[in-house]
This record gives C-alpha cells, sequence and structure tokens, in this order.
C-alpha cells in the first residue's frame, strides 16, 4: 500500500456516497480528528483514479473544515464501477459486535461518547425513578405489556441475545429473572 499525501482540493467527494452523518457525530468526528490527527496516517482516505473518495467521505468535508492542505490517501487503481460500489458499502458495514459487558466495566464510556460511539441506552446515568409510575398498557387478551425502547441497531442486537436464551421473549425474561433470584 503506498500512501501519498496530496492537496485537499485534489480530492472530490463522491456524490453517490450513500452515508450521511448527523451534526453532532460530524462535530465528534472533527473533535477526534484535531486530538489524534496521527490516526489520519493510519487509515487515510481511499480514492479511484478519478481522486473521487471511495472510504473516508465524512473524513474528507471534516479536514476540509479543519483547514487542512494536504492529506493521506491511498489509490484504488483498476477497480471495475461493481467493485468500486462495493468497497463503499463493506468499507462502513460493522460486521462485528461490540462486547457491551467489556465496555461498561473496562472503559471509559464517557470517553467512548466523546470519540462518538453510540452507548446503549441503559449506560445513562438514568433510575428507574417513574418507569413503575403508570400502569402497564394491556394487549387485546388483557396481558399487561412492558415497552422498552431501543435505536434499531441495539434492539436488533437484544433480540439476538435473547433467542440465544430461549424461543419466545418472554421465556427469555423469565430465565434472566431466574438467574437474577440465584
Amino acid at each position: 500500500m503506498n500512501i501519498e499525501y496530496v492537496k485537499t482540493s485534489e480530492i472530490k467527494e463522491n456524490g453517490e456516497n450513500p452515508r450521511y452523518i448527523s451534526e453532532d457525530k460530524f462535530t465528534k468526528l472533527k473533535k477526534s480528528i484535531k486530538e489524534f490527527p496521527e490516526m489520519l496516517e493510519k487509515r487515510p482516505l481511499i480514492v479511484d483514479e478519478e481522486m473521487i473518495v471511495l472510504g473516508g467521505n465524512m473524513r474528507l468535508k471534516a479536514l476540509k473544515e479543519l483547514g487542512y492542505k494536504e492529506i493521506p490517501i491511498i489509490r484504488a487503481l483498476g477497480w471495475s464501477e461493481e467493485q468500486k460500489k462495493e468497497f463503499i458499502i463493506k468499507d462502513n458495514l460493522g460486521f462485528g459486535s461490540w462486547d457491551w459487558d467489556i465496555l461498561a466495566n473496562e472503559w471509559d464510556t464517557t470517553k467512548l461518547g466523546e470519540w462518538g460511539m453510540d452507548l446503549p441506552s441503559y449506560f445513562d446515568d438514568t433510575s428507574l425513578d417513574g418507569f413503575f409510575d403508570d400502569p402497564a398498557p394491556q394487549d387485546e387478551a388483557g396481558l399487561n405489556k412492558i415497552i422498552l425502547e431501543y435505536p434499531e441497531e441495539e434492539c436488533i442486537e437484544i433480540k439476538e441475545m435473547l433467542l440465544h436464551l430461549a424461543s419466545t421473549p418472554e421465556e427469555a425474561v423469565r430465565i434472566l429473572l431466574s438467574k437474577h433470584k440465584q
């Protein structure tokens, strides 16, 4: 891999990039670059022959706003349009999952949030105040419901964990409660 330093003005944002970034995350990205610019050398932008970004659109935008004149890149030469599209998607996929227990117990969760990590809601210092105040809603059969709200990615992860415990969510909760009582 040949890392080159090129003028920021030579690099073109990818207009077909399907990713976006919230203002809050963009602020954290800029802060991250300011605090740890050495990381850019280990994770340069990936561009094609025409200097269009395949990996690092948000970093390019942040670097421009921060006034960088030169930035590290790696050129992906000879790739087909299909390979370029595949890279754009795969470069942004998270194939792994976080071990939330390790993160909660062995990492500074404040720093994790500052670094841009979306932490599950149970990392907040909130309590159960008010949780028991309202009566639980009931379904058509008169069964009470407990409704917990999570971001989509976290919800999927929780469902997967529950499926490893039991075949139904209710059974999984009973198993967790019985383990807690022990």
